[in-house]
């Protein structure tokens, strides 16, 4: 892939330090789960998008994005971008055009799809497992609808 602008060797250094999978927030929640007894599998590439931790049993998809990657606030940081700021720009709102995509996908698929930002799971870790045992038990009383 060919940039339309110089980088820096430090800058470049910096980019490629940053992780795509198994990130700090990831684990963090993984772990948190599966001592809860929820299993799951990770990076499950047959689903759209490749979720970052799949719960086959109530068909729930969970991604943890990074804010900049992802575009947390984008309206509001994209106007403080100086730097490379027209491929930033078109990037991260590939990204977010994408997510949107595989959320609309995966939704048609009756998957349930929870969207976590880093820092939320960082931070809010209660919620965040709170948001997913809801998923869980809304699931599992659809199933159980479905059976009678």
């Amino acid at each position: 892939m060919k940039f339309d602008f110089e980088t820096t060797p430090e800058r470049s250094a910096l980019m490629s330090k940053i992780k795509a999978k198994n990130t700090k927030p990831e684990l963090k929640l993984r772990k948190a789960l599966w001592s809860s007894g929820v299993r799951y599998r990770i990076n499950y590439k047959k689903l759209p998008g490749c979720p970052d931790i799949f719960v086959s049993k109530y068909r729930i998809a969970i991604f943890v994005d990074g804010e900049f990657w992802h575009g947390k606030e984008w309206e509001q940081k994209k106007l403080k971008l100086k730097a490379n700021r027209d491929y930033w720009i078109k990037k991260i709102e590939r990204n977010i055009e994408r997510d949107r995509e595989i959320d609309y996908r995966l939704n048609t698929l009756n998957f349930t799809v929870l969207r976590f930002w880093s820092l939320d799971v960082e931070k809010s870790l209660g919620r965040c497992l709170k948001n997913v045992f809801d998923a869980i038990f809304y699931n599992m009383y659809q199933n159980i609808d479905a059976d009678n």
